[in-house]
């Protein structure tokens, strides 16, 4: 087991967003930040504490030099004895007082600059572990999430993570450290019930800021949630541009999209008023208890107990102590906020992938690449079946089609072969293996999908056929793009094979990004391949030059056709026809034609149709002086249909 396995275990049993699960957060991230495999990371951490105890030594004992300097000013004679006599003019103690302090701000900018890298590496490696974990999420998952929703929660996770680190380790514990000495030198110079009132005005201020902060949580989930409602608005509106200008909705998206941002203004203001209310209560509180103690300090001044220099250095150190406690305000709800931030991405981690490979799965081997459904049953959801027993073979190099009406279960069966599903019962075997007892990786490596829609990355024409083979040659790529017939065309573009594709492709016509989808299919070599309805959405003329590039790629290959167009599979070495997730029909295509069962009234449907459409694309040309002489348009529609048999 990786240690990066290890670390995600770990944080997906152990993370928790709720009041109690503070602590296991930070004994989840403490890994992360003490990683065993890098001993770099944990000498900075070394050095940044050495760091951290060096400022807050010299910040606590700063005071001094400021009550010495007023001494020094009002009366000599009080400065202790063993001073030493350099020290001892005014001016060098105000000149020691200042350097004091920017030697602790010297030493803490230091400590926060050797710590970044160890905070920023948790980050990244959470950042990381999180995105790996949603690629092993199932697709189930990942149909029914909401993009732009997902992608705000993990973007506010992460930086929830950063805080998280950022406020408990560069500032809490540096505000513990200094509030202990903070403590020890008031005891030391002043007495017990100075330490007492201290105490008293620390634990009241503490008290207040949690459960003012507690009340101010819920606050902060409803601006999130407001918050990821509004981005998700946003970015599916945007996504479907072209569909909000057909139906001329802009302004029932904007009023949508105003809706969601009205909800986080309200929950925005709430928060700003609750913060309001926080700061004034902790200003009060902290003001009290500075007045009790400056009070007993002059009482004592008056009592002849205390010199000036003691007012002084008192103030000095309260005002000092005013410090940390704000920090122990601001670090608290920060680490709050940023645990509110992360619970929505604790739920993804928390979110078991459905498809697992089993404890010693191995890598499959191909050695021919047969296929064997066997009484395969499969549902989405118990109440309704989508395969019912389906049992078909594909020989190894050979073309087998699956058709059948709408909703039959045709793509499911891509789906299963996949492993983006596991069946209900019954089982997938190549060469014999059932496709469970493998590793989905390598599974998924040996099969070659072209779908119906081809979604391309938002990069080059050369990074979306490069991503079937990643360390493929340019010479590799101009190639599987000439086998998919657009060499040609990318070569014609100004870019060529640099052109962007625009986002999911769009800057491509359906026709040229399924020779994309091919040419990296192409360039994968796979030992199988499926085409998933993969020329259905396109037009007549289109499909029948994509189809004799996929006649090509499927060429002495094991090969899956899920097909929507009869036309597309007449030549398939076997067809299986489905009906309500059952096979009812099998056979080559003449043979089903001769059965005069589903598959030929399906085929007599569409010739009726595909009839109709040459009449109208005949009538069109011979309107348009494309017609030869000697034919009609009759003539020209006749002779553009596939041929029965």
């Amino acid at each position: 087991m990786t240690a990066a396995t290890r670390n995600k275990q770990q944080t997906k049993t152990e993370l928790d967003a709720d009041d109690s699960g503070l602590f296991k957060t930070l004994k989840s991230l403490w890994p992360h930040m003490w990683p065993s495999d890098r001993p770099d990371l944990k000498s900075k951490v070394v050095l940044a504490m050495i760091a951290l105890i060096i400022a807050k030594v010299v910040t606590v004992l700063s005071p001094y030099f400021f009550g010495w300097a007023t001494d020094a000013l009002n009366e000599p004679e009080a400065l202790p004895e063993w001073l030493p006599q350099a020290l001892v003019a005014p001016v060098m103690l105000v000149i020691a007082y200042q350097a004091a302090r920017v030697l602790a701000i010297g030493f803490n900018q230091y400590r926060d600059a050797i710590f970044s890298s160890v905070g920023l590496h948790a980050v990244r490696e959470l950042a990381n572990l999180t995105f790996q974990h949603l690629h092993a999420l199932s697709l189930r998952y990942h149909l029914s999430r909401r993009t732009g929703g997902l992608t705000r929660i993990i973007d506010r996770g992460v930086k929830g993570i950063e805080g998280i680190v950022r406020f408990t380790i560069l500032s809490g514990v540096p505000t513990v450290v200094e509030f202990a000495f903070m403590a020890a030198v008031i005891w030391f110079q002043f007495g017990f019930w100075y330490v007492v009132a201290v105490a008293l005005t620390v634990v009241a201020y503490v008290i207040y800021t949690v459960k003012a902060s507690n009340k101010r949580i819920q606050i902060r989930r409803d601006m999130n949630a407001a918050d990821t409602d509004a981005n998700t608005k946003s970015v599916d509106s945007l996504l479907n541009f072209e569909t909000v200008k057909y139906f001329g909705n802009e302004n029932m998206e904007r009023s949508r999209f105003d809706t969601a941002m009205r909800g986080y203004e309200d929950a925005a203001v709430k928060t700003w008023t609750s913060l309001a209310w926080l700061s004034f209560g902790q200003a009060l509180i902290l003001g009290t208890g500075m007045a009790v103690c400056m009070v007993m300090s002059a009482r004592a001044i008056q009592a002849g107990t205390q010199t000036l220099g003691d007012f002084v250095m008192i103030n000095a150190l309260l005002m000092q102590l005013a410090v940390p406690l704000n920090f122990i305000g601001f670090i608290y709800r920060e680490i709050r906020q940023g645990i509110a931030d992360l619970e929505a991405m604790f739920g993804v981690l928390n979110v078991e992938p459905e498809i697992q490979d089993k404890p010693g799965a191995h890598p499959i081997e191909i050695s021919e690449g047969k296929i064997r459904f066997d009484d395969v049953h499969f549902h989405y959801d118990q109440a309704r079946s989508v395969l019912k027993g389906v049992s078909f073979e594909v020989p190894a190099g050979k073309t087998v089609a699956i058709v059948g009406p709408s909703g039959a279960g045709k793509s499911t069966i891509s789906r299963l072969l996949y492993r983006f599903y596991d069946v209900t019962s019954g089982e997938i075997t190549i060469d014999g293996v059932n496709v469970q007892d493998v590793t989905q990786s390598s599974l998924r490596h040996k099969i070659g999908m072209v779908p119906q829609d081809t979604v391309l990355f938002n990069d080059t024409i050369a990074y979306n056929i490069r991503y079937g083979r990643p360390d493929a040659t340019d010479e590799e790529v101009s190639e599987a793009a000439r086998l998919a017939q657009i060499d040609g065309f990318i070569r014609s573009l100004p870019d060529g094979y640099d052109s962007q594709v625009g986002e999911r492709g769009l800057k491509l016509s359906g026709g040229e990004k399924q020779r994309v989808a091919i040419a990296r299919t192409i360039l994968k070599a796979p030992p199988i391949l499926v085409l998933d309805e993969a020329t259905s959405a396109l037009d007549t003329h289109t499909e029948q030059e994509i189809q004799s590039a996929l006649d090509m790629v499927s060429k002495n290959r094991t090969t899956l056709v899920i097909a929507h167009r009869l036309s597309t599979v007449v030549n398939a070495d076997r067809i299986l026809v489905l009906k309500d997730g059952v096979a009812v029909e099998q056979g080559t295509h003449a043979e089903l034609l001769a059965n005069d069962g589903l598959y030929a009234s399906m085929w007599a449907r569409q010739r009726e149709v595909d009839e109709a459409e040459a009449r109208l694309e005949a009538m069109r040309q011979e309107n348009e002086g494309f017609i030869p002489k000697g034919k009609s348009a009759e003539d020209m529609a006749i002779g553009s249909l596939p041929v029965e048999g």
